[in-house]
Order: structure tokens, then C-alpha cells, then sequence
């Protein structure tokens, strides 16, 4: 049941990620751009395993084996990264604003489209 509700919840947080990185807005592209990451983050998590246990103390009982803490550390590394290149995007898309007025992907896109 729980990796049927694990698949849903990504399915739709890729879902919605995906919409916004389709819309004119600069700011939602850039949010759609984070879901996403973040929703990668998630699947990584779980297919690095839950039900594990922590990977302390003497396991020659009957215990689960231990969870990689390898996934874990990583992906917190790259919340962290993800954190940093957020702010970064949305910095620079208030600088385009302050420079051309407007953040509508087609007002910005000169002529051609």
C-alpha cells in the first residue's frame, strides 16, 4: 500500500512540475524547475529504502538489515544545492524584471517567436 501511495505522490508532484515548467511566467518555471528536483529527491529516498534500520549498533538479531545512509547524505546535499540554485534563478529573474519590465517568457523572447 505505502509504494502505492509513494508512486502517486510523485507521479503527481512530476505532474505538477511539469505544468508549471510549461507556463510563460519566469517565477513558475523556476518553481516548476525546484519541484521537480525536489520530487527526484523524494525518489531517491525511497528507492534507497524505508523500512531499514538505523545503520548503529549490533545487528545479529532479528533485526531488518540497515538502511543505506550513503542515499540519504546525498540527498541532503542536494536539497542544499537545489536551495542555493532557487534562490540564485529568482534573483536573477527579479533582475530581468528590473531590466525589461515584464517576466513573460514571449514579451522577453525578442521577435522570432
Amino acid at each position: 500500500m505505502t509504494q502505492w501511495l509513494l508512486a502517486a505522490v510523485l507521479g503527481l508532484l512530476f505532474a505538477l512540475g511539469t505544468f508549471l515548467v510549461l507556463r510563460r511566467d519566469v517565477v513558475r518555471v523556476v518553481w516548476g524547475v525546484a519541484i521537480i528536483s525536489q520530487s527526484a529527491n523524494v525518489y531517491l529516498v525511497t528507492m534507497g529504502g524505508l523500512a531499514g534500520a538505523a545503520p548503529i549498533g549490533d545487528f545479529r538479531g532479528e533485526t531488518p538489515p540497515p538502511t543505506d545512509p550513503l542515499v540519504q547524505a546525498l540527498v541532503l546535499t542536494a536539497i542544499v544545492i537545489g536551495f542555493g540554485t532557487t534562490a540564485l534563478a529568482l534573483v536573477l529573474t527579479y533582475r530581468v524584471y528590473e531590466e525589461h519590465g515584464t517576466i513573460d517568457v514571449y514579451d522577453l523572447g525578442g521577435e522570432g517567436l
